[in-house]
């Protein structure tokens, strides 16, 4: 599409695709379009002839007629040279532009101008590129036949047309806005052009391995029956594993508590001797899911456990290997047909895309999942969908009673009442704290400060937090023998606490809502009665704490999160404030995202 001597000029502004050029977008626009009316504080655009010139205080003053309105204006130049009293001469005429004012009820206008040219609206750019190379640019790819071949509808085209190369201002704006089917057109254009990048991205690989196993026996052997969230998800891992032509490439979404495990589990099961390999992020989780895989997989299967600390069978024989990163350091694991991965976005791309690669023979590729308990908003997942196949997991195998309040220094009393009673009937509670050390710049405090308050007045107080070479014994410790666990959000993902139905989070304002969501789904695991408190020193909760405490649904938190902070990229892993879109807002444009989407399936 672009010619190759403009390319240079393209990556320097970050432009690779049509749509990214049309969508840089006029900063402003220069009206020369004669005015039909005279408004205050807006620019005036006419027919002038000068009457009289005068100068007051250094400063020139110009009397003109305006045939066009039947009335009279005054000119004020502020700063005079000789050009402007030869070119405002007695009885010569112009077209003149200025700002109107009104003084002691006569009209004036600030500093005009008399332009050579007239009747058009010039756009300005705002981009690294000067103006005539930006301008060169437009003109010469922003085309309705160029634009109409990318696939865009032709009143999309037609929006963008008109605001490159708008006839008059009335034509986009409306009371100085841009006009909301232009706004709506801009949405769905910004979304259109993100898609089909991530449909490009999705390259298709051959399967090293068809994985065709019946998974019947598996599902009889379990204790209890999967939801049909959890089953959905199986099948569709099941169809991607049975296809030899192209390797799976599946993010699996869970919501907390929603028992990702034993997707994971079923997975494996369908590869059963063509091996299985899963990273999770720490040996806390590995370890963890290693015992649930004996548990229900050990009759099925040989499972190996493999971590920097800790080696539970020998990997070399197993058809299920479980480890942490360590994993990316053996040379000798043999061949894998099943690669997953456990928390996704806990890895760098790099690690992921390691891991994959070690199985990697010739032009062949190993089927490929990815699992998170974070979820996604359905507008994201819509739109990743171009990149990765997704399957979502919402429901709960039980129903979740935690009841969420928002609570400051006044209720501190009715806190330690209630952690007494949970101590009484055998329940954990956690405390959570922004930090381990106090900051002057965090106005709560510290867990080491609290730390003596606690041991004082409970007994088996436990604390950890990130730095804590020894957390993983901690946990563990404080999970079978501990009353209180304070801590940082070491805990937000990972180990299995059956006991604890208590979370307070210290200075809740300061989390993103995916961690408040990610904390307090720690407590009620086995839909025991539980609390979640909410602790902040504000004196009016902000809004987004109180409607993040009336819902448990932790794909409406996703929305929420992105409406209050916006989220980054899902396949990156990486979570960032700032827009990823300039028009398109993700936590409110859910139709306009599912009706892009459609239309692009259309293509497949």
């Amino acid at each position: 599409m672009f010619e190759a001597s403009d390319v240079a000029l393209l990556k320097k502004i970050k432009k690779r695709t049509l749509l990214d050029l049309a969508l840089t977008l006029p900063s402003s626009y220069s009206d020369t379009n004669l005015s039909k009316e005279i408004a205050e504080g807006k620019t005036l655009t006419t027919e002038a002839k000068v009457l009289n010139s005068r100068f007051v205080g250094g400063k020139l003053y110009i009397d003109f007629e305006l045939p066009l309105f039947g009335s009279r204006a005054t000119g004020v130049f502020f700063r005079v040279t000789p050009y402007h009293q030869k070119l405002f001469s007695i009885g010569s005429s112009h077209i003149i532009s200025g700002r109107v004012n009104y003084f002691r009820g006569e009209l004036q206008l600030s500093q005009p101008k008399s332009l050579k040219n007239y009747g058009t609206v010039e756009p300005k750019y705002k981009t690294e590129l000067k103006p005539t190379q930006i301008k060169a640019l437009i003109s010469k790819y922003i085309t309705k036949e160029n634009l109409l071949q990318t696939g865009l509808e032709e009143a999309e085209v037609d929006t963008l047309l008109s605001l490159h190369f708008p006839k008059s201002l009335d034509d986009i704006l409306e009371n100085g806005e841009l006009k909301k089917k232009h706004k709506e057109h801009l949405k769905a254009i910004e979304c259109y052009n993100h898609m089909m990048k991530l449909r490009k991205k999705k390259v298709s690989k051959e399967a090293l391995q068809a994985l065709q196993r019946d998974i019947t026996p598996f599902l009889e052997s379990l204790p209890f029956e999967l939801t049909s969230d959890q089953l959905k998800a199986i099948k569709d891992i099941q169809n991607d594993l049975a296809n030899k032509t192209k390797a799976a490439k599946r993010l699996i979404v869970g919501d907390v508590g929603s028992g990702k495990t034993m997707v994971i589990l079923a997975s494996a099961f369908i590869a059963a001797k063509k091996r299985a390999i899963l990273m999770a992020p720490t040996s806390l989780l590995a370890n963890q899911l290693f015992e649930e895989a004996q548990k229900y997989l050990g009759k099925f299967l040989k499972i190996a456990l493999l971590t920097q600390k800790n080696q539970i069978n020998d990997y070399k024989e197993a058809d299920f290997i479980i480890g942490t990163h360590a994993l990316l350091y053996k040379e000798d694991l043999g061949e894998v047909a099943l690669v997953m991965v456990d928390e996704q976005h806990r890895f760098g791309t790099n690690q992921r895309a390691m891991l994959e690669a070690m199985f990697k023979k010739e032009e062949k590729s190993p089927h490929y999942l990815q699992f998170s308990a974070t979820p996604i908003p359905r507008t994201q997942a819509m739109i990743e969908s171009n990149a990765i196949d997704i399957s979502t997991i919402k429901q709960l195998p039980f129903k979740k009673e935690i009841e969420t309040k928002i609570i400051n220094r006044s209720n501190f009393k009715e806190l330690l009442s209630t952690i007494k009673e949970k101590i009484a009937k055998n329940e954990q509670s956690l405390i959570i704290y922004p930090l381990v050390e106090p900051s002057d710049e965090v106005p709560y405090m510290a867990l080491s400060e609290a730390l003596s308050f606690w041991e004082k007045n409970f007994e088996r107080v436990y604390h950890t937090h990130g730095k804590d070479k020894n957390k993983d014994e901690v946990l563990l410790e404080f999970r079978e023998k501990g009353n209180i666990l304070l801590a940082t959000t070491v805990v937000e993902v990972g180990i299995s606490l059956p006991r604890l139905t208590n979370i307070v989070i210290v200075g809740a304002e300061r989390f993103g809502l995916a961690t408040l969501h990610q904390l307090r789904g720690r407590v009620g695991r086995y839909g025991i009665k539980s609390d979640c408190y909410l602790f902040t020193n504000a004196s009016t909760p902000p809004k987004r704490l109180v409607e993040f405490a009336k819902t448990l649904d932790g794909f409406e938190i996703a929305r929420l999160d992105l409406k209050y902070r916006d989220s980054g990229d899902l396949l990156d892993g990486t979570i960032q404030s700032g827009k990823a879109f300039r028009w398109l807002d993700l936590s409110e444009d859910e139709a306009i995202v599912e009706k892009v989407k459609k239309r692009i399936e259309k293509f497949e």
